[in-house]
């Protein structure tokens, strides 16, 4: 459909960008950007400073950074979101009501939190945190969305996403570092308390943002969509039906497996809890099987029927009111968008969800034991983490970020993929000098003079090598990064990128997320050095298999026919 002239692109000028700047649509993105990253930095980060300090076995915080699942797995009832209200506060508006009862409700779980005692009561701790990490996720997904439907001429998108990105990272520094800097001064109780206070004050501000409502030409087009699936050519609804049953029973089955595992790791004492190791090595890998490949098979088996022109409709089938417009939602808003991505990718899906899975773990799996490691293990205090990590590590990533995309320009995607891979695995190594003391960091700190640098401006040089390994592996990680983002958005289709782009960013967490109980328990028995040379060698699956991507796109490019000059006859 050809763009309007609102809709067209223009030339951003000063006068504009100052104009969308000062927005009051500007104003509540940069708001909403905030509330989304300090839940995050809080739950899946700052928390674990204060298991630490509350003396919370490694294997625990492993089991219990699960709860990042919900994450992974929040593109399951993203669709609901656009169609159910809330009862009593519907009335706020299309997004607005689902970001409101999501910030209120963060609010009062982390000012709950700041009430108990993580040790006596981890059962409810971790309850609480699990609950608050969902409601995280959905507020995430309704923000997403939200921007996009308020965006105008003078909002634009590019401006409404970028000031979010603004909000977002600095709710890292104050839900990171400041939380931190509050803690030595003061108690983790009145950090949580503090940062549930500000979430609430957050949701009552957001009564006053901005919104949409569902307009009669988007219930329309809904309509329409819906309206294709009963189409002669199209898949018959029985099918569909028991397709859709059968993608649900895999992830329904895949949340209740991990959730009852969590469920008696955190509710038990230690010795009386199921053996991690063991969950990860059976029940594991069939998790990932239910949540990926299983549904993936379903969704070639479809395109195959399709194509294959067997158990299609051959006349209209209109949709009856009740389960039949209930399956046929949920089949356009989950199975679609899969059925669409294995149908365009062929056999090189085994490739590309390999390569999603693998990609990110190096640094996602044993990111809940960033702190532990820091302040337990090497000792160092919450303000000198605070500033090595948050202040300084920010930094570090930006300039990480900046780095990756100008490689992507320069180099490509899958150099910098690639080149992203192997740097974020080797990273893994600094950490492991850091874990037997940290000498080859030392050196290196000594040899740039970083640590005359950081011993001149009142720190030391053990506060300097800590800063130059968390530099290192942060410019790694934001070169890894935005080659990673380019890499998941080339791959996505355009009709379906809201779901797909969901789909295939949230399973990154998914093997990370898993593997943590595992990998706590192995950091309690055998250090933190051999885990990072772990780590390092699994990062390695994924640079193999981004050179098989590479070549497979590489390949794909020359088989495609030469585009015909505009001077050629013909």
């Amino acid at each position: 459909m050809a763009e309007t002239a609102a809709e067209q692109p223009q030339k951003p000028g000063w006068r504009r960008i100052l104009a969308a700047l000062g927005s009051r649509k500007t104003g509540f993105m940069a708001i909403f950007g905030f509330a989304a990253g300090l839940p995050y930095a809080l739950l899946l980060g700052t928390l674990y400073a204060w298991l630490s300090d509350a003396q919370v076995d490694l294997e625990t915080m492993g089991v219990f950074s699960l709860i990042g699942l919900a994450y992974a797995f929040k593109f399951l009832w993203s669709p609901a979101l656009d169609r159910i209200d809330i009862p009593l506060v519907r009335r706020l508006g299309r997004r607005k009501q689902w970001i409101v009862v999501a910030q209120l409700l963060l609010g009062v779980i982390l000012l709950v939190l700041s009430t108990l005692d993580p040790l006596k009561s981890l059962g409810w701790f971790s309850l609480l945190a699990g609950i608050g990490a969902f409601a995280s996720a959905t507020q995430d997904v309704v923000v997403d969305a939200w921007r996009v439907d308020v965006a105008d001429e003078e909002a634009t998108i590019d401006i409404l996403s970028t000031v979010y990105q603004m909000g977002y990272r600095i709710a890292a520094l104050v839900g990171g570092a400041l939380a931190l800097f509050l803690a030595e001064r003061t108690s983790w109780p009145t950090v949580f308390a503090t940062m549930g206070a500000l979430m609430a004050l957050i949701g009552l501000a957001s009564l006053f943002a901005p919104d949409t409502s569902r307009s009669v030409a988007h219930i329309g087009a809904e309509e329409d969509e819906l309206a294709e699936l009963r189409q002669p050519g199209e898949i018959e609804p029985r099918i569909r039906r028991w397709a859709l049953l059968a993608i649900g029973i895999l992830w329904g089955w895949a949340l209740l497996t991990v959730g009852v595992f969590m469920v008696r790791s955190l509710g038990n004492d230690p010795a009386a809890r199921p053996d991690s190791v063991e969950f990860i090595a059976t029940r594991g890998p069939l998790v990932v099987v239910a949540t990926v490949i299983l549904p993936a098979i379903i969704a070639a088996w479809l395109v195959y029927l399709k194509k294959a022109g067997r158990f299609v409709l051959t006349e209209n089938e209109p949709a009856a009111a009740g389960i039949d417009r209930l399956v046929d939602h949920g089949y356009r808003a989950l199975v679609v968008p899969l059925a669409d991505f294995v149908g365009r990718l062929g056999w090189a899906v085994i490739i590309v969800l390999g390569l999603v899975l693998t990609y990110r773990i190096t640094d996602s799996i044993w990111g809940s034991f960033a702190y532990p490691f820091y302040l337990g293990e090497l000792e160092y205090s919450k303000d000198e983490v605070a500033v090595a990590s948050k202040f300084f590590g920010v930094g570090a990533l930006m300039l990480g970020l900046a780095l990756g995309g100008t490689l992507l320009t320069v180099i490509g995607r899958m150099a910098t993929l690639t080149f992203g891979a192997i740097i974020a695995a080797l990273t893994n190594l600094l950490y492991a000098d850091l874990a037997v003391g940290g000498a080859r960091m030392q050196a290196v700190s000594d040899a740039v003079g970083f640590s005359w640098l950081v011993s001149h401006l009142g720190g030391d040089a053990r506060l300097a090598k800590l800063m130059v390994t968390i530099a290192g592996e942060n410019v790694a990680v934001g070169i890894a990064g935005a080659a990673f983002v380019a890499y998941l958005s080339s791959i996505v289709s355009k009709g379906y990128s809201a779901v797909q782009y969901a789909l295939v960013s949230s399973l990154t967490l998914l093997v990370g997320t898993l593997g943590r109980g595992a990998l706590g328990k192995m950091i309690e028995q055998r250090g933190y050095y051999e885990v990072f040379l772990l780590t390092t060698a699994i990062g390695f699956v994924a640079v193999a298999l981004c050179l098989v991507e590479w070549w497979r796109q590489a390949r794909q490019a020359k088989s495609l026919p030469e585009p015909v000059s505009p001077e050629s006859p013909g």
